[in-house]
């Protein structure tokens, strides 16, 4: 087999040979690429440290109930409470993005009054999510 190199008509080759200059741009990359570091994508977080002494909040971010017995006591997730400090814990459940939902139970045997009083303090704390619990138990009496 015969190979070509060209013209033979004693004319310099006009065409550039850009074999080498390849390679040796592909030992340069290969150089470049072994010679990177290792990035090391650390990020600094300051995360919260959990206080075992710390209070915590009394008002629930998913929800939060109040409950009032007999004798007319009303509580707050479990608490007893005064109309004061029921109306604090509203203002902090009305303020908070999303808005917790508020379970209203108050005792079948316990005075309107009483009720009547709890619900206009949060009726002027702005709540917009309250639900009433329990009313199933008054169905039989009417």
């Amino acid at each position: 087999m015969a190979m070509s190199g060209g013209k033979d008509d004693g004319e310099p080759m006009m065409e550039m040979n850009t074999t080498p200059l390849i390679d040796v741009m592909l030992v340069l990359l290969i150089m470049f690429i072994i010679t990177i570091p290792i990035q090391t994508h650390a990020v600094k977080v300051d995360l919260p440290v959990n206080d075992p002494n710390a209070q915590k909040s009394p008002v629930d971010p998913q929800k939060n109930k109040i409950t009032i017995s007999v004798d007319g006591t009303t509580s707050w997730n479990g608490a007893p409470v005064d109309a004061v400090r029921l109306r604090q814990y509203l203002d902090v459940a009305a303020a908070m993005n999303p808005e917790p939902e508020l379970h209203f139970q108050p005792d079948p045997q316990v005075r309107y009054d009483v009720v009547d009083q709890t619900l206009a303090v949060i009726r002027r704390s702005n709540v917009t999510k309250l639900g009433f619990i329990g009313n199933e138990q008054y169905y039989r009496e009417f």
